[in-house]
């Protein structure tokens, strides 16, 4: 099915070269940071997961967010989900792949990554993100690509792949939690010291994962004689609901404990990502951007009339996306740094290298999802006869 990935007219040509382009430019940098180390970084001594992990944090959410179109298909039979449950799992191996460039770019030297294979450490969190973020690949490449070349045969897909696919169900959960325990397992830091941190990040990821999947189906269905359907987009726009309003809840009830306790160590992060502490600010518009993002996006999303109104409901899955990646990425991580255990405020910026590489690694998971969706939209099409 490969060969369906070279087969297109000039929008899908011109996005491939503008996607390789960027990415171009981007290895550039990366081979500069190679040469001369994370000093081009805005890391520092106080602050050394910085950019890239944030992205890492929320692509591991994207990821994970689509079980939430393969469980109701798989577990629950839910048959209407069967016209984008390979949008899904194609997302998410998009999704995994620019989580392990992230931690390559973070790590500075590529050669790095290798010590965890040959020098496993299981009393390691790292160790274990590693299993479950490659496992997950795994999985969703084997069982996307089956069910599609099945589909493609207008046979069924055999049995093992349904139960590979029920097992996903099961792993998707565990990438975000092992990534959230990497944080909170860190006594030192008071804003990720916290039991709901995984929930959180799991509610996070069934928001925004399902919301980007919406985007890109309302895109699939304008560009192309493929739909996916307005009952498949309407079902994943109430999942998206109920996952946005559990994500506030859960934020919601860590500003309580940490207020209520008035433990001063917990106090202030949150009182630097949204009021600024000691004098410093730089995330605060940000914070507040976030929150306005997430509460309009419920309010659109609860109300029935402007949830149906695909227009409306594009506009609210952009600025919840949006929200949860100003939550996730940028606040998570500064906000876990700042203040430092000394309760010292060393603000963290990132500098125009690593926001370039960053540009180049989003633009690698988008041409490899620009090629899977390419190859899946044209075996739908060939299979409905459009």
């Amino acid at each position: 099915m490969l060969e369906l990935a070279f087969k297109g007219g000039k929008k899908y040509w011109g996005l491939i070269i503008g996607l390789l382009v960027l990415m171009g430019i981007a290895f550039g940098f990366w081979l500069w940071q190679l040469s001369f180390g994370l000093g081009i970084t805005g890391m520092s001594r106080d602050v050394s997961w910085g950019f890239y992990i944030a992205q890492f944090t929320f692509l591991v959410g994207v990821a994970a967010g689509g079980v939430m179109v393969v469980l109701p298909y798989y577990l629950h039979d839910y048959k209407a989900f069967g016209r984008i449950t390979i949008l899904g799992e194609f997302l998410a191996i998009a999704a995994v792949i620019m989580c392990l460039m992230f931690i390559i770019a973070d790590l500075g030297q590529p050669m790095r990554a290798i010590n965890v294979i040959f020098y496993p450490t299981p009393g390691s969190i790292l160790f274990w993100d590693m299993i479950v973020l490659n496992g997950y690949l795994l999985l969703n490449i084997i069982v996307g690509w089956n069910v599609l070349e099945a589909e493609r045969n207008n046979i069924k897909y055999p049995g093992w792949v349904k139960a590979l696919a029920i097992f996903s169900i099961v792993w998707a959960p565990l990438i975000h939690t092992v990534t959230a325990y990497l944080y909170c397992g860190l006594p030192g830091r008071g804003f990720w010291l916290t039991a709901i941190l995984a929930p959180r990040f799991l509610a996070s990821a069934f928001a925004a994962g399902p919301a980007l999947l919406i985007l890109l189906s309302l895109i699939i269905r304008r560009v192309t004689k493929f739909d996916p359907g307005r009952e498949q987009i309407q079902s994943l726009a109430k999942i998206v609901t109920y996952a946005i309003i559990i994500n506030v809840f859960f934020f919601l009830c860590e500003v309580f404990v940490v207020f209520y306790s008035r433990i001063p160590s917990h106090m202030d992060h949150i009182k630097y990502l949204f009021v600024g502490l000691h004098g410093h600010s730089a995330l605060v518009p940000w914070m507040w951007t976030s929150i306005l993002f997430m509460v309009t996006s419920i309010i659109l999303l609860v109300i029935p009339a402007t949830r149906k109104n695909e227009a409306v409901l594009a506009f609210a899955c952009v600025i919840l996306f949006i929200g949860t990646w100003i939550d996730k990425g940028m606040g998570m991580i500064s906000g876990g740094f700042v203040p430092n255990p000394l309760h010292h405020v060393v603000e963290y910026v990132p500098t125009i290298p690593e926001l370039i590489i960053t540009l180049g690694i989003w633009a690698t998971g988008f041409f490899i999802l620009t090629i899977l969706f390419k190859i899946a939209v044209t075996v739908k099409e060939e299979v409905s006869g459009v």
